[in-house]
Order: structure tokens, then C-alpha cells, then sequence
């Protein structure tokens, strides 16, 4: 049964601009992982878009958006598999939603180009 789905854009151009600044956006919204591979891709900004908008489309598929359910950007986390394909793991305030919702399995897909990041998310349960 699917629990929720949510689905995210995002300008590549404006993370780059908010990485620009400093750490401070990139150690609020991303996890020490996700850090260390966006920065040993060839195009870094387009790796954190794309990871931004799998946080956005996680949050809208719990049903709560940013700031509603209490789940800090850092409390999900996207990570490859051996065969590259994303996938979405959940940390403190976000594993205590996925037990909640009884969740089974989170898809999740991403694409980026130079000047957008999507990302799509399922949730089943």
C-alpha cells in the first residue's frame, strides 16, 4: 500500500549559491556522508540539489512538509547502493516517523542537470 508520495525541484544554481556562503547551509541541511560524496563529484552543486530535493520530496510524502513534522533536513540522509542507485536512510526524528507509518519500503529516484535537481519519493507500507 503507498503510504505517500512527493516530488521536488530544484534550481541548481541557487544551492550553489547558498554552498558559496560557507559551511553553514551545508552542515544544517546535509549529513557528514552525504558531505563527503557530493564533494568528490565532478559538479558537487548538482549532487546537493539533487539530495536537497529527495529531503523535500521525503518530507512531502510523510505528509508533513519542512518545518510541520519536526524532521531536521540532516535526519535524512541519501546514499548510493553498490550499483548507484539512491537510497533514502532515516536518522533520529525521521526513523521515528518511518516506525510510526509502519513504512516497508522508500523508493526514491533522482536526475540533475546543470541547472535542475528533481527527485521523486514512494513510500509503501
Amino acid at each position: 500500500m503507498i503510504i505517500g508520495i512527493g516530488t521536488d525541484i530544484v534550481e541548481v544554481p541557487r544551492i550553489a549559491a547558498k554552498l558559496a556562503k560557507g559551511e553553514g547551509f551545508r552542515n544544517l541541511v546535509f549529513t557528514p556522508f552525504e558531505i563527503s560524496y557530493c564533494e568528490q563529484q565532478a559538479v558537487p552543486a548538482e549532487s546537493y540539489a539533487a539530495r536537497f530535493a529527495a529531503k523535500e520530496a521525503m518530507l512531502k510524502a510523510f505528509g508533513t512538509g519542512w518545518g510541520n513534522g519536526g524532521i531536521n533536513f540532516d535526519e535524512i540522509e541519501v546514499r548510493n547502493d553498490a550499483a548507484g542507485k539512491p537510497e533514502i536512510f532515516l536518522i533520529g526524528k525521521g526513523a521515528d516517523r518511518y516506525a510510526l507509518l509502519g513504512i516497508k519500503t522508500i523508493w526514491v529516484s533522482l536526475s540533475h542537470e546543470k541547472n535542475a535537481a528533481v527527485a521523486m519519493v514512494i513510500i509503501e507500507g
